[in-house]
């Protein structure tokens, strides 16, 4: 399928999205009400053999917005101190400015028309992303504003588990409690997770077949006979 030089494997692999695992610690479960206060985002990358695997990792840390709730319940389980000194955090529209940089640029290079976000019950962290731009003022938001992939589905139809740290184990991953919420370790197993299921399913069960950009049908049929 390379002998096509219009096919550009991650854009083809999902309809012209690239994923980007995100992860997301807040001051409770309410977008509109509770602080952000880390992004981590991990891009992934596509072998020659259709494969993916974590390539590119990014986080940043984030203040709370002016009013912002902090629920102690949320504080207690992330164990975050948002206002330690040390925490090196950034206001909200300059976070999204950064992570939405880097997202834009994976885009572009992989040729998709946007991202889509994959997540542990991604929709939390999309409403906190989309709702956190939209009151910074961000613009050019690449995410894709209501679709996303979650792992909490993939997970159950894999494995029959949705938690985390189970999915993780009964595939095979490592899993390290004392560094579970944290933004970066929690968007890295996401990842993990996303990879290897759709790695597994890709060798063992996929009837996707990439199409190239521009190609003709009959070429196309053409190919998949080929790979018959």
């Amino acid at each position: 399928m390379n002998d096509h030089a219009s096919y550009i494997p991650l854009a083809n692999r999902f309809r012209g999205f690239c994923p980007v695992v995100v992860d997301i610690e807040t001051g409770g479960f309410n977008p509109q009400t509770d602080a952000l206060l880390e992004v981590a985002a991990i891009i992934i990358g596509i072998d020659e053999c259709g494969s993916l695997h974590c390539k590119e990792s990014f986080s940043v840390h984030v203040q709370p917005f002016e009013g912002a709730n902090l629920e102690p319940a949320s504080m207690e389980v992330n164990g975050i101190d948002p206002f330690h000194p040390l925490r090196i955090a950034q206001p909200e529209d300059v976070a999204l400015k950064a992570i939405f940089k880097e997202v834009r640029r994976v885009c572009k290079e992989n040729v998709c028309k946007r991202a889509i976000l994959v997540g542990h019950n991604a929709h939390f962290d999309l409403n906190f992303m989309n709702k956190s731009a939209q009151r910074a003022n961000v613009k050019n938001n690449p995410f894709h504003p209501f679709s996303c992939l979650d792992t909490v589905t993939l997970g159950a139809m894999a494995h029959g588990q949705t938690v985390l740290s189970r999915i993780s184990q009964v595939a095979g991953l490592s899993w390290e409690n004392d560094q579970a919420h944290s933004a970066l370790y929690d968007a890295m197993m996401t990842a993990e997770v996303f990879c290897k299921i759709h790695n597994t399913w890709n060798q063992k069960v996929s009837t996707f077949v990439p199409v190239a950009r521009g190609a003709d049908e009959e070429r196309v049929k053409a190919k998949q006979l080929e790979d018959d």
